[in-house]
């Protein structure tokens, strides 16, 4: 379909940078660049909005959002609420199969480069998947689909902030973060693994914060 195409294309221009914080969206100059009609784009815009990645305001259309936005702090506080929680689960339910999973999604995260030329200076589209899957294995022992499927909302809500997050502060250790994560979790550590999540989704948040003040 047209509008899956124009979605994906947007979609990937918003999160490589290509569309600054607060820039309009305009369905008109969109579906006149593509090619395709106004319905096509709105379409597509709407679906944006859904996902977190894109805002509507009133008498000013279509905007992707802007780092001062209040609804990244409050999508980072559900996440450091909720999250930690789950992770306490999955270490507590978690079998061997899980202890697996989670291993194998770390080894992957560790071998994706996270940068690749061609798609600018934010985090490779392989690499911000790696991540995703690594997070949701290390959850996904809780045997709580209700669970996975907040985390599945909250993660793509958020996926814009944390990008702009690591782009402000590249000298965040994020390998080591991970790595610790994953041997906090398969250490059965409940409280340690809870703790260290609730950090690492911390410093995403104040690093997004920084950003927004200066």
């Amino acid at each position: 379909m047209l509008s899956e195409q124009v979605h994906a294309d947007l979609r990937t221009a918003i999160m490589r940078g290509d569309r600054a914080p607060g820039e309009a969206l305009k369905p008109q100059d969109i579906a006149k660049e593509r090619g395709v009609s106004l319905a096509v784009v709105r379409e597509a815009l709407v679906r944006l909005v859904g996902e977190g990645l894109a805002d509507r305001l009133p008498n000013r259309g279509f905007v992707v959002p802007a780092y001062s936005d209040r609804r990244w702090q409050e999508i980072a506080e559900a996440r450091r609420t909720i999250e930690p929680v789950v992770l306490r689960l999955s270490v507590e339910r978690g079998d061997v199969e899980w202890e697996a999973k989670v291993r194998a999604a770390h080894h992957r995260l560790a071998r994706t480069p996270a940068y690749v030329a061609e798609e600018g200076e934010y985090y490779s589209g392989a690499w911000s998947e790696a991540h995703r899957v690594f997070h949701r294995a290390l959850l996904e022992g809780c045997g709580n689909p209700v669970l996975l499927e907040t985390f599945d909302r909250m993660w793509t809500a958020s996926e814009l902030a944390r990008r702009w997050s690591a782009y402000r502060n590249p000298e965040r250790d994020g390998v080591a973060e991970h790595r610790q994560l994953e041997e906090v979790a398969l250490a059965r550590d409940a409280d340690a693994a809870a703790d260290v999540l609730a950090r690492h989704l911390s410093l995403t948040a104040a690093g997004l914060a920084d950003g927004a003040a200066s």
